[in-house]
């Protein structure tokens, strides 16, 4: 094998090696879940606000990308990438197309005042 081969070669598996390093890490991680689903939770599987959170979207017949922080080995840090992204390391955290609407009992007033029928764009009559 040629000298360029061998360092293009080495080359690619450094990239490759970054970038699979990148998609692992909580950072990346959170903006994926955030971006890439409708409706996202950060909750823990015990927390009673967490289950009034999830129940919520149940109700409106909608299926949340849900992480179970306890339940992960890197919980911890997603919950400080959450601290510095909203300012709160609280759970749940709710996120509706990319906007982050708050914990528990900012997602139950938003479905009070309407706003979350709005972010997920749906009418008042059709969440009942």
């Amino acid at each position: 094998m040629s000298l360029i081969r061998v360092a293009f070669s080495l080359f690619l598996v450094v990239v490759v090696a970054e970038s699979a390093a990148a998609t692992r890490s909580p950072s990346a991680f959170v903006q994926n879940a955030i971006y890439s689903n409708r409706i996202t939770i950060f909750s823990k599987s015990y927390c009673p606000y967490c289950m009034r959170a999830k129940r919520i979207f149940k109700d409106l017949k909608e299926n949340p990308y849900v992480v179970e922080l306890d339940l992960r080995e890197d919980g911890r840090e997603i919950q400080g990438v959450l601290l510095d992204l909203v300012g709160r390391h609280t759970v749940p955290q709710v996120f509706v197309n990319g906007h982050h609407v708050g914990g528990s009992d900012d997602t139950k007033d938003a479905l009070s005042n309407g706003q979350l029928n709005k972010l997920l764009g749906k009418s008042q009559s059709q969440s009942h």
